[in-house]
This record gives C-alpha cells, structure tokens and sequence, in this order.
C-alpha cells in the first residue's frame, strides 16, 4: 500500500514479494522503494488466501474484487492468479501505477484493471466491477496508518459489496477490540489475526447475506 501523498520514489526495486498460489504461482512483484510502501508479507496473504478460500469454497472464478491503495498489486494479482473473474486495483501513486501496469502486461493479466486516483475519492464517487454494474464480492483495504483512514474507508466501501461481500482489513490495531468504536458497530469480524505490530481482519457487514 502506497500512502496518498506526495514523495520522493525511485524507480528501481530494492525488494519483492511473490504471487502465493493459482495461475502465476511463484511470480515476483518488485516493491519499489517509496515512503509508506507497506505490501503485504507472503505468509500473511498465504493465511488470508486460504481463509478466503475456504469462505467461499474455492469459487474464485465468481469473486470480483477491489484492490484499494494497491501498491505492489500483491493482494489484487494473488486474487487473479487464483481465479477471480475481475480485480479493479486503486492507487495514488504514478510510479505504482506504471509498475502495475507492466506486470499486468506481463501477465496477460486481461481481467485487471488499474485506476490511477486517490482511493476515498473512488469509493466515494461509488465505483463498481466494470465500471458499476455490480458490487464487490472482496474488497482489500490497506490504508495509510495514523491518518483515521479506516473510519473513513470502512462505511464507504460497505456500499460497493455485493450482498456477503467481505472485506480484508490490515490496520495498526484490532478491530476486534473491545470497546469497539461506533463505526464497527455494523460490521462483523469472521477471522482476524496479527503479524508483528499488524493486525489482519476479514469483516463482513451485519447488513448483508453470508456470502
């Protein structure tokens, strides 16, 4: 995940992840070296891969998904290489943009789409897989820490789920934390866990259907 503010970025990568599973298992993705960029580490996206797996009974192929602040592309590409039918990534940065761009070229990855863009603004504005038509069956929200950017993101992005849709939530706290703030109030933790100081969360919204 990319911070949405300015900063200085270089072009080349000093680090890389890997795709985890499906199509284009074992691919790296460059991590440019950029202030805030945070991907998702491997053994954690292999933990929230198999929960979802087994969420929606290794149906991928009927996921479409949302990738917000999308950075290296780790979690939406991982969600393609597996099988989901249309992945939408979101982010700020230009030069973010231009590596996702050429992976997915690299990839062939036609069921990606990239948007340039700030990621509250595109939820706000009530984007939707293939440009509205339908919600999002998985959402990835990795947002900037410190900055209420889960207060912010959270109900937006309750809007663009399709009936059972999950959302994957990396914050700096729990979110199953008691007292829980008033904003969680409609949202249900079905699995959560922590790496180091990250916490990892699949919510669903008490609003909606199991999906």
């Amino acid at each position: 995940m990319v911070k949405p503010a300015p900063r200085r970025v270089r072009a080349t990568a000093r680090t890389q992840v890997r795709i985890i599973g499906g199509l284009w298992k074992r691919t790296p993705l460059p991590v440019l070296e950029a202030e805030g960029l945070r991907p998702t580490p491997d053994r954690v996206r292999e933990t929230v891969f198999n929960w979802i797996h087994h969420l929606v009974d290794g149906d991928w192929a009927r996921l479409a998904c949302l990738d917000l602040f999308a950075g290296s592309g780790a979690l939406g590409f991982e969600a393609a290489s597996r099988g989901a039918w249309r992945v939408v990534m979101v982010e700020a940065n230009a030069a973010a943009v231009r590596q996702l761009e050429a992976i997915k070229e690299k990839l062939d990855a036609r069921q990606v789409a990239i948007m340039r863009g700030d990621a509250f603004a595109v939820v706000q504005g009530g984007v939707g897989a293939g440009g509205g038509e339908v919600g999002f069956d998985l959402i990835f929200l990795d947002p900037p820490y410190h900055q209420d950017a889960m207060m912010r993101m959270l109900p937006a992005c309750a809007r663009l789920l399709a009936p059972g849709g999950l959302v994957y939530a990396e914050s700096e706290w729990a979110l199953n934390a008691e007292p829980a703030p008033g904003w969680l109030a409609d949202w249900e933790v079905v699995r959560a866990d922590k790496a180091g100081m990250v916490y990892y969360h699949l919510l669903r919204s008490n609003k909606t259907t199991s999906i």
